[in-house]
């Protein structure tokens, strides 16, 4: 949410056409790709239907920016790695863990990124030695840690961790999720090691 808008304010309308254009129904203009990543920039809240069927499209039209700005050529956020590993969550069971993850993690990450410039900067004039990210890395794990906890399941009496279950396949496949964000952040610190 902007500046601008306040909580009681809906989100911005946007309709894409047949034609692929996109019109803002708040400033009565079309707009393109860049406009609407601005106004993510910006704070600003808006919502994409299809001008034909009336489906909310926010969600494609905001990849598709990504998408877009990966491919500018300038500053990629998003590793091989982890979009290999991403697609890899599609159709996985324990994928709606997920999104919860990944959410949370950028909601801590904007609530302290004032603070990360701040290290990232003194990191940069040498007064601190160490990883900007690797604090933020650790937190990152630590949740996420506390979440496998939560969805762990316990085994019945008398049911020997080696038998198969439910339950066991279950713990099974929270043990496989908790490898691939191990490795997540083993190419995370890698990453942020090369910078």
């Amino acid at each position: 949410m902007s500046e601008h808008q306040t909580p009681s304010q809906p989100p911005i309308t946007i309709k894409k056409y047949a034609n692929r254009r996109l019109y803002n129904t708040a400033t009565s203009s079309y707009v393109t790709l860049d406009h609407l990543a601005q106004m993510v920039k910006d704070g600003a809240d808006f919502v994409v239907y299809d001008a034909k069927t009336g489906e909310d499209i926010t969600r494609s039209v905001l990849t598709q920016i990504i998408v877009e700005e990966e491919s500018k050529g300038g500053q990629n956020l998003l590793p091989i790695g982890f979009l290999r590993q991403l697609i890899g969550f599609y159709g996985d069971s324990l994928g709606g863990l997920v999104p919860r993850y990944l959410e949370h993690s950028m909601q801590a990450f904007s609530r302290n990124e004032q603070q990360m410039r701040q290290v990232m900067q003194h990191a940069l004039d040498g007064l601190f030695p160490f990883n900007p990210f690797e604090e933020v890395g650790k937190q990152n794990m630590a949740f996420f840690e506390s979440a496998l906890k939560m969805f762990t399941p316990f085994y019945p009496a008398g049911q020997a961790p080696g038998q198969a279950s439910p339950e066991g396949q279950a713990q099974a496949e929270l043990g496989e999720l908790h490898n691939k964000v191990a490795q997540l952040q083993k190419q995370l610190d890698d990453l942020s090691k090369k910078k």
